[in-house]
């Protein structure tokens, strides 16, 4: 093939920024869950004693 011959590519787009309020909202939920992991395991487990 020729190199004279003009190549139609549609351009890559931009990379998007990252969403800080989807950021934030993940990293709560992640801290929701720990919180409600620990105290289910409390509640089947029982308080050790000393």
């Amino acid at each position: 093939m020729s190199d004279n011959v003009i190549k139609f590519r549609k351009p890559k787009p931009p990379p998007k920024a990252p969403n800080p309020l989807l950021r934030k909202l993940m990293i709560i939920a992640a801290v929701i869950v720990v919180f409600a992991l620990a105290w289910i395991y409390v509640q089947v487990t029982g308080v050790p004693t000393q």
